[in-house]
């Protein structure tokens, strides 16, 4: 299904799938009377919730992505996410707004497989992306959201043929459900940004923790207090270093387990993750779990990796055939380190 936001017409529309009844639902609640409509939270932070969000709030939300983007009326769409969650919604409001042509595909792993034509903004998955890269080049604005971009995926995009006079952009994104989507941008094509950047309007600082505070007041009326460490750079701008509850305390020096993260997977491909386990002599022992077969030269590799500091090496490292993931994809710290402290 298409829909042309431009003249649209909701009575002409005819859903022929369960996710198009639900876009098409999505729509008529929009245009409701009511002044809000419920979203449900992925529960990857916590407990799955449903709440209520005001649209001129999801309006501002969206007149902010398309401003950044450059989007205008008439550009084409691509919606592949599911609507339930404030990702797939916004996609819609985006499209009302600006008054695009999107094109309604049912949310998978592999939702670029029979695209043939190009399309003005997409905003997908890691895992999406993953399994689409022969089909990227298509999509002159991707977003990329629900979960970290691993630097193996960073790889794999900048590889990517650049074609003569390639305007294509790739954005990772940084946001939640109370932010309705993303808050702030970092480019990882054809540049690799170092650092976010916030949209207008959305003012930035950190807490006593180092976590990082955001007032949106066209977005949210509260000043929302995250568990993301961050480093600011300037008033627009900041660099997630990582979540407060994955902080690891070895002998008294504070760890980021997603910093060493990224450090190690600029050399290796395999999924690397860096714990704590719980040890007499140092409190938390850090230790880093591969995924894959046990292969010494690897882990040789790994360790003679020029780390910042000489206790960021793993004092131990696991070979497992697979790292437990949430629904979502994410990776599972506390199912892993109860795998690692069984063991």
């Amino acid at each position: 299904m298409t829909i042309d936001f431009k003249n649209l017409n909701t009575n002409k529309l005819q859903p022929k799938t369960d996710f198009e009844e639900k876009v098409l639902f999505f729509l008529k609640e929009w245009f409701s009377e009511a002044s809000t409509v419920s979203v449900q939270t992925s529960g990857s932070t916590g407990i799955p919730k449903i709440f209520d969000i005001e649209k001129e709030k999801m309006q501002n939300s969206a007149k902010m992505t398309c401003d950044f983007l450059g989007l205008n009326e008439g550009d084409t769409a691509l919606l592949c996410l599911p609507v339930e969650y404030i990702s797939g919604k916004m996609m819609l409001v985006r499209s009302l707004e600006r008054k695009l042509k999107l094109i309604v595909k049912t949310p998978d792993t592999h939702p670029l497989k029979d695209l043939e034509e190009k399309v003005d903004f997409c905003a997908l998955t890691p895992l999406q992306v993953e399994n689409s890269l022969s089909k990227i080049h298509l999509i002159k604005n991707l977003i990329i959201g629900g979960a970290a971009v691993s630097e193996t995926l960073k790889k794999k995009l900048s590889g990517i043929g650049n074609e003569k006079n390639d305007n294509r952009r790739i954005f990772e994104t940084y946001g939640m459900s109370e932010t309705l989507s993303h808050i702030a941008l970092k480019e990882i094509y054809p540049n690799e940004e170092e650092y976010f950047t916030t949209f207008e309007g959305i003012e930035i600082s950190k807490d006593e923790r180092d976590c990082l505070k955001i007032h949106a007041p066209m977005l949210n009326p509260d000043v929302l207090t995250t568990n993301d460490l961050v480093e600011l750079k300037n008033e627009k701008q900041f660099k997630f270093l990582g979540r407060a509850d994955n902080i690891i305390n070895s002998g008294g020096a504070k760890i980021f387990p997603e910093e060493l993260e990224t450090v190690v997977k600029k050399h290796v491909d395999n999924e690397v993750v860096f714990l704590g386990i719980p040890d007499e002599s140092f409190g938390q022992k850090l230790v880093l779990a591969i995924e894959g077969e046990r292969n010494e030269d690897l882990k040789n590799e790994i360790l003679n990796i020029q780390y910042r500091k000489a206790f960021y090496k793993p004092k131990e490292v696991f070979f497992l055939d697979e790292i437990p993931r949430t629904p979502n994809g994410k990776v599972d710290r506390r199912t892993l380190l109860q795998l690692l402290t069984k063991s």
